[in-house]
């Protein structure tokens, strides 16, 4: 990348910077225009002179053609000009001013605005470049840099560039244009006043400048420090299991304040020395107006500068610290950003980086086929150690090859090498007539496939890691509207513009080739296959009946979830199990239901119907109290605070009622202790608003069937019952999009499918019952056909950041199946299911061998014992093969593969 900011925002932008500069050369007539006006407005408009008197007038706006006697000979008028008396002579020079006042607005506006537009397509660049080059790093660059301080670096530290950039060349020639006019006009009116203001500028260019220096080194300090802060906190957020497991959190707390403290001595430090420039820059621009008004009034004494002069030199000179100033900050904050980018492009300059022709998406790629040839590889790390040393094989790519040794064998390294993720020091890998180290990454990408120890999952749903690895370039582009269409046009014009991609992120990306499907309805069957042999089915299965679909758009998965609800109905009874359900009756109060489920009967769309903010919620209140309930509601909170208070006196934390209960958490209890004592002085009326709510609140979270403190009697149920339909009026009335009710007919699109089957809840007390309707459930769903469809809702669930809402050995099966469905001519995997427990292992390593009949399978096993399954097994020792061949031959004539096998 281009080391000199200046040159690199000069290759970008030339034209659009000529043109601003341009803009700016014309602007400075316009603004001597306006300097010199308020001269003629005093001397001319307002002391009258060229006017004998009253009556007299004179020509105003004579305009003559510029250069016109040089190019015709003649003068070549223009406008005649208006004969105006003093009066209407001073309201002209007056509204002249105005319009100039206006027409140097307007410059200013437009000089800005495409300042502007210029630096935010300059910063879009260089972000662009800067993530572009992230991606060519080599993965053993990447490993060396903390995410949190590159994404700083990216997100933050050039932001200030983008400002900086539009005003690189435009902001000196403006500004540096307007106050050498200023000078130029209080020069013309007073020679010795423009020399006193050219002596008073002329030191604060050198004075402030070297003042700021310091500032300049201090900001670069902080910089560092700030970006340092980010890493760590980075660092905390990903090692939180070590922190909480190592009882670390104050030692991480002390470091972090440390790095605080120092950037606050900075920052202050900054603050002190900027203060005290300010200061003086404007102690030095307030110099000037004194000896203005104290020499220029004598000389307007003496009778050697007039009135008029005067005024225009001090309302010239007014103008002119601005712009000055401004430059000073110019200069000051070109010295910042510089600094910034050097910093950053340092980042971004490792020695080693893949070439843009790498990874150009319409790079030919054929198939692999042949031999897989290794001849002499060698892998260096960061000191020039042997990592890897002269690691030659052969392997049909017909067959499956098991890599095994212990964790410094770098078996690892030699997957990745294979995998064409690092390159080698040396030798070379060769698939028929192709050099797997030289192939772009359109070919290693899609013909190649790799699962590592521990892959990474994107914060996306599981579909779309799914998918992840069909996703090369856009296929097929969206229909659009005429709007839509012009406005996506001006979106890849700026992209282009800007250098950055013009591809388009709403198209169809997913290769469906690839994946040897001809559209989406193949791809989701394809999908489910793929779950069902790395054993995910289940799980996914599993979260499908968590989430909840849009009626509207899968009306089929709606109906037939509705007939699952009458037919395992009909199921449970059959067998004697449907006293298991208790399902929703609008006219009872459901036991095994939460008093706030039984008020709602329905479920909750907006936040504020949510249990825990009913205490909140103003339509709710207003009903409980016409059912005369409030009170009732406070009274029952206080003796659930009372008996959990007592219930949990001499509990330890993490004891099994509290999760039992579920009311109060151990970290509450005191506060709750606290708070039924002030009830048991005073009543719980007249508690504090906020503490009759943490009251209140208490039992909207009681079911009856779970907790059984008989809070609920008959008189309270028939006014609950009651205060139901009153409070499904109101909400009908006043807020009819909140919840989403139950209706026995009716497929409830707020709540989650298990909700819609079962329309009810499960019966609490009773061991099997979970177990029994699971799979009652199970049952009906494979009747109806519609297991395949709660699998593909469940590919929408979310698996979270870095995957972290799925389990470990969750998230390798997904990378498996990412790997999988891409079809790879050959799949590499570095102890993929090294996480996984032993049966579900060997169970699936056996399924993938037999679901790809053994080809192009090269896999490092965590245990040696697994080689058994593979037709060679290459045992690698200290980066070297030192053994290979078939598994049963080294098993009884080599040396490494049964010290291996004994350490298993």
């Amino acid at each position: 990348m281009e080391a000199n900011l200046f040159r690199y925002i000069w290759r970008h932008s030339r034209r659009d910077q000529l043109a601003v500069l341009l803009l700016v050369v014309l602007s400075l007539p316009f603004y001597f225009l306006s300097l010199d006006l308020p001269k003629q407005i005093v001397n001319q408009g307002i002391q009258g002179q060229g006017f004998e008197s009253v009556a007299d007038t004179r020509l105003f706006g004579r305009l003559h053609l510029p250069f016109g006697q040089a190019l015709t000979g003649e003068p070549v008028l223009l406008f005649e000009g208006l004969e105006l008396a003093q009066p209407g002579f001073l309201l002209a020079l007056s509204f002249t001013f105005l319009a100039l006042v206006c027409v140097n607005g307007g410059f200013k506006f437009v000089i800005n605005t495409a300042k502007g537009r210029l630096g935010e397509r300059m910063l879009r660049r260089l972000r662009y470049e800067l993530t572009d080059r992230l991606l060519r790093f080599r993965l053993r660059t990447l490993r060396r840099m903390k995410s949190a301080e590159v994404a700083t670096m990216i997100k933050d530290e050039v932001e200030p560039l983008g400002g900086f950039i539009g005003d690189a060349f435009v902001t000196p020639a403006f500004l540096g244009g307007q106050a050498l006019t200023a000078m130029v006009f209080i020069m013309i009116q007073s020679v010795w006043l423009g020399l006193v203001a050219a002596a008073v500028l002329a030191v604060q260019a050198v004075l402030i400048p070297k003042l700021r220096e310091p500032i300049l080194r201090l900001g670069k300090e902080r910089q560092l420090t700030a970006r340092q802060l980010a890493g760590r906190i980075g660092e905390v957020m990903d090692g939180a299991v070590e922190v909480h497991a190592h009882d670390a959190s104050n030692w991480e707390r002390t470091e972090l304040t440390s790095r605080l403290g120092r950037i606050f001595e900075i920052r202050f430090e900054i603050f002190q020395r900027k203060f005290f420039v300010k200061f003086l820059n404007n102690f030095l621009g307030q110099f000037t107006p004194f000896v203005f008004y104290a020499a220029g009034g004598l000389l307007a004494i003496n009778g050697q500068l007039d009135i008029g002069a005067l005024v225009a030199v001090i309302a010239a000179y007014k103008d002119l610290p601005g712009p000055v100033r401004e430059l000073l900050n110019w200069e000051q904050t070109r010295n910042d950003v510089q600094i910034k980018y050097d910093q950053v492009i340092e980042q971004f300059q490792p020695t080693d980086v893949v070439a843009p022709e790498q990874q150009n998406p319409a790079a030919e790629v054929k198939p692999l086929e042949g031999d897989l040839k290794v001849s002499g590889l060698t892998l260096t790390d960061d000191s020039n150690n042997r990592i890897l040393d002269q690691v030659s094989f052969d392997m049909p790519l017909g067959s499956a090859t098991a890599v095994v040794g212990d964790s410094a064998s770098g078996k690892d390294h030699l997957t990745l090498l294979l995998a064409a993720l690092v390159p080698p020091a040396g030798g070379s890998i060769q698939v028929g007539d192709q050099n797997l180290t030289k192939l772009p990454e359109a070919a290693t990408g899609r013909r190649l496939g790799y699962v590592g120890p521990d892959a990474y999952l994107f914060p996306q749903s599981v579909r779309e890691n799914l998918i992840y690895g069909l996703k090369h370039r856009p296929l097929d582009e969206p229909d659009r509207d005429a709007e839509a269409l012009k406005r996506h046009r001006w979106h890849l014009a700026e992209a282009r513009k800007t250098g950055n991609i013009d591809f388009d992120p709403q198209a169809d990306w997913i290769d469906y080739a690839a994946a040897g499907c001809d559209g989406a309805d193949a791809l989701d069957q394809r999908l489910i296959e793929i779950l069902h042999l790395v054993e995910l089915d289940g799980d996914v299965y599993r979260f499908g009946l968590g989430r909840t679909i849009d009626p509207q758009k899968r009306p089929e998965v709606a109906e037939g979830l509705m007939k699952a609800r009458e037919q395992l109905t009909e199921r449970l009874a059959a067998h004697g199990h449907d006293d298991l359900v208790v399902r929703f009756d609008r006219k009872a109060y459901n036991p095994n239901a939460s008093l706030a489920e039984n008020l709602l009967f329905g479920t909750p769309r907006k936040p504020k119907y949510a249990p825990d903010a009913l205490p909140d919620n103003r339509l709710v209140l207003d009903v409980l109290r016409e059912a005369e309930l409030e009170a009732q509601l406070l009274a029952k909170g206080l003796s659930i605070a009372e008996t959990m208070v007592e219930i949990f006196a001499d509990l330890p934390p993490g004891h099994p009622f509290f999760d039992q209960f579920s009311f109060i958490s151990a970290d509450d209890l005191p506060e709750f202790r606290q708070l039924v004592q002030r009830a048991d002085k005073s009543g719980a009326a007249n508690l504090p608003e906020t503490e009759r709510k943490k009251l209140l609140a208490l039992p909207f979270r009681y079911v009856d069937a779970r907790h059984r403190l008989d809070l609920i009697d008959d008189d309270f149920r028939e006014r609950l019952l009651k205060a139901r339909d009153a409070l499904h009026q109101r909400i009908e009335a006043e807020d009819p999009d909140a919840v989403e009710f139950y209706e026995a007919r009716d497929y409830n699109a707020a709540a989650s499918l298990m909700d819609n089957i079962l329309f009810g809840r499960l019966v609490y007390g009773r061991a099997e019952a979970e177990e029994t309707v699971g799979a009652a459930v199970a049952e009906t769903l494979d009747a109806l056909g519609l297991h395949d469809a709660v699998v593909l809702v469940g590919l929408d669930y979310n698996v979270g950041v870095a995957g972290k809402l799925l389990s470990a050995s969750q998230r390798q099966k997904v990378a498996i199946a990412r790997a999988l469905l891409k079809r790879p001519d050959l799949l590499i995997l570095n102890e993929a299911t090294a996480v996984m427990d032993g049966a579900t292992r060997s169970h699936l390593l056996d399924r993938l061998l037999q679901s790809r009949g053994k080809t192009g399978i090269v896999w490092a096993l965590e245990r040696a014992r697994l080689a058994e399954r593979f037709d060679q097994v290459l045992v690698m020792h200290n980066g070297r093969l030192v053994e290979q061949g078939a598994f049963c031959d080294l098993k009884e004539k080599g040396r490494a593969l049964p010290e291996l096998l004994a350490a298993d």
